[in-house]
């Protein structure tokens, strides 16, 4: 084995489409990380392979806040110290205890549930658009169950395009710290594993394809065409890898990343 790296941050999006979440350390488990991506928004105007409400349609969604009532229990499985000695199965909390309470930019707040929400969401965007909330024990990602970033490739891109470019625009749980100086090295991942802290192994299967969603700016929505344009031109639309979760555990700031030979 080869330490590749550094865990630089972990993040979820208790709300698909929402402003993430940076936490000190996450649940990453066979169906993605643990309180990630629980609720999503359908809309009927969408296609029914991608039904999904985001930003594509509504730019000011990745401003929405989303919080747990009860983080301490939307931390991790309940019986994660008894699942690990005795290799059963994670059990997530009762739904009760994993509601959401959203923030909009207005700082105005409600409930998940609360159709009040849909109606902030549904402000100045097409008519068309009737909205449904679902929510999901398994993460509602739009391929793979976990996303993997390096900041070096947010890094070159801001050099490419000469605009400061906010990791966040990308949206990963995992931003990593890699060792080669080389924008983009996370590429030369894919078809191999990953040692992330001491437990957890991710095979990294494919390349992430990039939508608009990179061209929004994290805290104001403002539109940023170049980037996006830029990643398609030099890096043939990709940036970032998925990966599948092969061993479960805790991911944290600061865990070594090793490659598996």
């Amino acid at each position: 084995m080869s330490v590749v790296g550094t865990v630089e941050s972990v993040w979820r999006y208790p709300v698909k489409s929402m402003r993430g979440e940076e936490l000190d350390e996450i649940f990453a488990g066979f169906a993605g990380v643990y309180g990630d991506r629980l609720f999503a928004f359908e809309s009927s105007a969408n296609r029914k392979g991608f039904p999904f409400f985001t930003g594509r349609d509504q730019r000011q969604m990745i401003r929405y806040r989303a919080q747990f009532r009860n983080p301490e229990k939307a931390a991790r499985p309940r019986n994660l110290s008894e699942a690990e000695k005795a290799n059963a199965n994670p059990i997530t909390a009762d739904p009760s205890d994993l509601m959401i309470d959203v923030e909009t930019p207005d700082k105005k707040t409600f409930p998940i549930d609360d159709p009040a929400l849909i109606d902030s969401l549904r402000a100045n965007v097409d008519g068309s658009h009737e909205l449904r909330l679902i929510r999901s024990d398994k993460a509602l990602t739009d391929c793979r169950p976990l996303s993997i970033f390096a900041i070096q490739s947010a890094k070159r891109l801001g050099e490419e395009t000469g605009v400061t470019v906010d990791k966040r625009r990308f949206r990963a749980n995992v931003y990593l710290d890699l060792k080669s100086s080389a924008a983009f090295a996370e590429n030369e991942l894919v078809g191999k594993s990953l040692r992330i802290g001491s437990k957890v192994v991710v095979a990294v299967l494919e390349r992430d394809p990039r939508c608009m969603m990179i061209t929004l700016d994290p805290e104001t929505a403002e539109k940023t065409p170049a980037i996006l344009k830029k990643v398609a031109q030099a890096h043939d639309g990709f940036a970032g890898v998925y990966g599948a979760v092969l061993a479960e555990g805790m991911i944290r700031k600061g865990d070594s990343v090793e490659l598996l030979e």
